[in-house]
């Protein structure tokens, strides 16, 4: 998968630790995106600069043995070290503009968002390589991974869908630019999220917890399908 396939296949997300707890990262990986992750980020607060640079070049080999894309969080100068082809960023990282001239424009960078102006501010600012390439919203449900983060409810997961709607009214031709709902979403409240109208999710336990991350990610795949097939 290159990185133009994020704006037009990539609909499966994944958060990940180095899961130390359990030493089976390179393992967990595979099997993650055997099961049909199309992205992976590894986000560990706990890690220093040397031993996630180590890391993400596992993560780098697993990516490529699977044609997928992986990510960097917040950190501009391990995303260049690394040479991620994604980088993420939240509202309180890295500015937008410094990160784009930091990575350059081949870099696919993507933003969180948790309110409807931040969330109308992601839309205007993503025109291409040269701006957002990609945007998160959420926590859509309160999660243990974003402590003393409020939940974002589903009110903004609509509030995205109904303004990109308008934003490429009479734009025939131009793509809609991807945003995924993240927070606290798994199997059991996936099909809210993709009635409130997401098409693209970013997962944490609901795969990292699994028994069968394979089959996690190939069950939450399957709830994707049959969104899009009936809103085909």
């Amino acid at each position: 998968m290159n990185k133009d396939a994020l704006h037009t296949t990539a609909r499966l997300y994944l958060c990940t630790d180095a899961r130390k707890d359990r030493g089976d990262f390179e393992d967990f990986l595979d099997a993650a995106f055997a099961g049909g992750v199309d992205i992976i980020q590894l986000r560990d607060k706990t890690l220093e600069a040397a031993e996630e640079l180590e890391l993400l070049e596992i993560l780098h080999t697993a990516a490529r043995r699977h044609g997928r894309l992986w990510a960097v969080n917040d950190r501009a100068d391990i995303a260049s070290l690394s040479a991620a082809p994604v980088f993420h960023i939240g509202q309180k990282d890295l500015p937008l503009a410094a990160a784009r001239t930091f990575l350059g424009k081949d870099t696919v960078i993507g933003l969180s968002t948790h309110s409807p102006d931040q969330v109308d501010a992601a839309i205007a600012a993503s025109p291409g390589r040269s701006g957002l390439d990609y945007f998160c919203v959420g926590p859509v449900w309160a999660t243990p991974t974003k402590p003393g983060r409020a939940a974002v409810g589903l009110d903004l997961v609509r509030h995205t869908a109904r303004a990109l709607r308008t934003a490429h009214a009479g734009a025939a031709g131009k793509d809609m630019v991807p945003w995924f709902a993240i927070g606290g979403i798994d199997l059991g409240n996936v099909e809210q999220v993709l009635e409130a109208g997401a098409r693209r999710i970013v997962v944490v336990r609901a795969i990292t917890d699994a028994d069968d991350p394979a089959d996690a990610a190939r069950a939450l795949l399957s709830a994707l399908d049959a969104a899009d097939a009936a809103g085909a």
